[in-house]
């Protein structure tokens, strides 16, 4: 385990999936903070402190985006927070149910860290944010 503690936003749309990422992070001996948005919208007010939302301090380690939701969807998002200097250096996860081509490059594109095909069960949360861990123990985050 890392004496590192990550600040993780999750900006997903869908209820069940935060609840289930949340129950998936109480079940490693990752140390977390954990944040959540509804959509891009949301996340990037909660990271800039506007529109009346506290702003996350200190700033998120990581970003698990989903792709598809309202309002402002994860290419959107990404193509925002890699055009703010102070925004950009957050390592950003792509979380997303699409497999498709287009999807990974264009995230890859705004400089992703990694791009995970959503697991379906619990048991598979735990184990890509086991994963997470591991690779997070071995580098620097910002």
């Amino acid at each position: 385990m890392t004496d590192k503690n990550i600040i993780i936003l999750h900006v997903e749309d869908d209820e069940v999936d935060a609840m289930v990422m949340q129950r998936a992070l109480k079940k490693t001996d990752l140390k977390y903070t954990y944040h959540h948005a509804k959509n891009g919208i949301e996340a990037l007010e909660m990271l800039r402190g506007t529109e009346g939302r506290t702003k996350i301090s200190p700033r998120p380690s990581v970003i698990l985006l989903d792709l598809n939701m309202p309002q402002m969807n994860g290419h959107e998002f990404l193509k925002e927070l890699r055009s703010d200097s102070e925004l950009k250096p957050i390592s950003v996860y792509v979380m997303s149910t699409s497999s498709d081509d287009r999807d990974r490059l264009e995230a890859f594109g705004q400089n992703v860290a990694g791009y995970i095909v959503k697991p379906l069960t619990l048991e598979s949360y735990v184990e890509a944010i086991n994963t997470l861990n591991k690779f997070w123990q071995l580098t620097e985050l910002p």
